[in-house]
């Protein structure tokens, strides 16, 4: 009886689920887009490979592409925006450089640069419009993180002692820009992977019950509800279809972790909660769904994707991969 119950409630949720579908809009670039910020309903940036940053004013019905000058071969992997004008964009390492916009993309200035050899960036978070974290790949043994309270204008590294320590063969990945999350007024989490994944949370790192132990494999991204409500996607991106230990969920801030009753259906680049018990995810083979709190996941698209992002201020959810690709969410 238990499981021919649990069986109807699998498809009533698929049902539900399948009230979403993904739009594939024509962006007009090749670039592979893993820089994806969502201001409002109407106003999108993307930022990728090549030196690419696009631009959308009008809901990604239309889009202005830059690619800005001296950085031609530079893969700017995150970016965030604050409105239609201003945006800063992350360009990964050789050297690792932070720009910044205020003319919708027309100009930028080089706000951060480090030739430290071994530099990685990987992703970026802002609270608001003046305080924002990035962290990068660890040199040594020490994880690389700045900050900045003046609107990216200024970065410094955070001080020393403050500096948690990564394992042999730990890092982070710069696939969505999302292995780094706010967590409250003052707090960010993030997540790692490689050899081991982990979440790091209040000076407190925790073991994450997901795939680990290859340079491949381990936590890509994370979404946070609440204090206490996280969920973490990821897999082995060599094997783009396998589920293993690819998505796990904290109700309790950490303290323990389950995983859904139906995952995701692969690995899982990205991840996004977008209110009530509503959360999406997506990755190389597709986008799930999920309308109870990460419990079970409806695959709802099998195109690829990097990012998923919901808007700032509004309801749109817009989706950004390789070859240009971009995406948004409809509801029926």
């Amino acid at each position: 009886m238990n499981k021919f119950i649990s069986a109807i409630i699998i498809c009533l949720f698929s049902f539900a689920a399948s009230a979403q579908t993904v739009k594939l809009l024509n962006s007009g670039s090749k670039a592979s887009l893993r820089g994806l910020s969502v201001v409002s309903d109407d106003v999108v940036w993307v930022s990728g490979s090549a030196g690419s940053v696009g631009r959308s004013v009008d809901g990604g019905e239309t889009w202005n592409w830059t690619t800005v000058k001296g950085f031609e071969k530079t893969d700017f992997r995150d970016i965030e925006a604050f409105d239609k004008n201003t945006a800063i964009i992350m360009g990964i390492a050789d050297p690792a450089y932070i720009l910044k916009t205020t003319d919708g993309g027309q100009n930028w200035k080089i706000v951060f640069t480090d030739t430290t050899k071994g530099m990685f960036l990987d992703a970026m978070e802002f609270w608001n419009e003046q305080s924002g974290i990035v962290i990068g790949d660890p040199l040594g043994d020490k994880i690389f993180i700045a900050r900045t309270f003046d609107g990216g204008e200024n970065w410094q590294g955070i001080p020393a002692a403050n500096i948690p320590a990564a394992d042999k063969g730990e890092a982070f990945f710069a696939s969505s820009g999302t292995n780094v999350r706010k967590l409250s007024k003052q707090e960010a989490v993030f997540v790692s992977g490689g050899l081991r994944a982990r979440l790091f949370i209040r000076n407190k790192k925790i073991d994450l019950p997901i795939i680990q132990g290859k340079e491949s494999t381990g936590a890509n991204s994370m979404a946070v509800k609440n204090k206490k409500c996280l969920v973490v996607v990821g897999g082995d991106f060599n094997t783009r279809d396998d589920t293993t230990k690819n998505c796990v969920i904290t109700n309790d801030g950490g303290k323990t972790f389950t995983a859904p009753v139906v995952g995701p259906h692969g690995y899982r680049s990205c991840v996004e909660y977008l209110g009530k018990k509503n959360w999406i995810s997506c990755g190389l083979n597709g986008v799930d769904y999920s309308t109870d709190e990460g419990q079970n996941w409806a695959w709802i698209s099998k195109d690829s994707f990097h990012a998923v992002r919901k808007a700032k201020k509004g309801k749109a959810v817009y989706f950004s991969g390789g070859g240009g690709s971009i995406g948004k969410l409809l509801l029926d």
